[in-house]
């Protein structure tokens, strides 16, 4: 079966991270900003991995709240209420990848239903996607609030199910996290990791259908 909906990752997928590196640096310097934003993002995913296993849901801003006081401490970095406020706020003007602008742009032109799944709260995410212009291109935004479960939770996949109407085959999901991208493709989900990084294949099973370095070519991959 043909897909016929995308449903897409926001944070990292969509919208660049590295902007939050720029204003961490204006606030501890490029060298100490350059060892926690990545620490920042890799505590904050394991934090909404364990709340998810521990069935103690919170929701991502204040995942990322807390994975932000870790990666402060573990990297001897002292910010006051405010600069960590800052830091936090810095998710909601993230820029928008320019692939990725082209990818949604090229989904809607084929008459195509373009949406976000996230594990961030929908005032978050909704806020981001208009500060970034992307919001004009989509058609629908769903948050793992719904289900208070984080990705890669197959009811998490779900709510994309739901909402479009539409057998999870006939779904192309796009994640640039290999978790992420494992977790749908598991679900059943025609999935297109975009590795931007070049990062190794990841070993957990399944694997995506698709491993690409851009999504320029997203609606060709798809066959939209």
């Amino acid at each position: 079966m043909s897909v016929q909906a995308v449903v897409f990752d926001l944070f990292g997928t969509l919208l660049d991270i590295a902007s939050v590196r720029r204003i961490a640096a204006t606030l501890i310097g490029e060298e100490k900003a350059g060892a926690l934003v990545p620490r920042w993002r890799d505590k904050q995913i394991a934090y909404s991995f364990a709340a998810s296993l521990m069935n103690r849901y919170i929701d991502f801003d204040r995942v990322t709240a807390l994975a932000l006081d870790y990666s402060l401490a573990e990297i001897g970095a002292n910010l006051d209420a405010a600069a960590q406020r800052t830091l936090c706020d810095g998710w909601l003007s993230l820029q928008p990848h320019p692939d990725a602008t082209l990818a949604l742009e090229a989904v809607r032109s084929r008459s195509k239903r373009a949406a976000v799944l996230t594990n961030g709260t929908m005032a978050t995410a909704k806020r981001a996607l208009a500060n970034s212009g992307l919001d004009s291109l989509l058609t629908d935004v769903w948050s793992v609030d719904e289900v208070r479960r984080f990705k890669p939770a197959p009811e998490v996949y779900e709510i994309a199910v739901r909402g479009l109407g539409l057998p999870k085959e006939r779904i192309g999901f796009v994640s640039s996290n290999g978790w992420d991208a494992t977790g749908a493709a598991a679900f059943g989900f025609e999935v297109v990791w975009c590795n931007r990084g070049g990062l190794p294949n990841e070993t957990l099973p399944p694997r995506p259908a698709h491993i690409v370095t851009s999504l320029e070519n997203l609606v060709e991959i798809l066959h939209l």
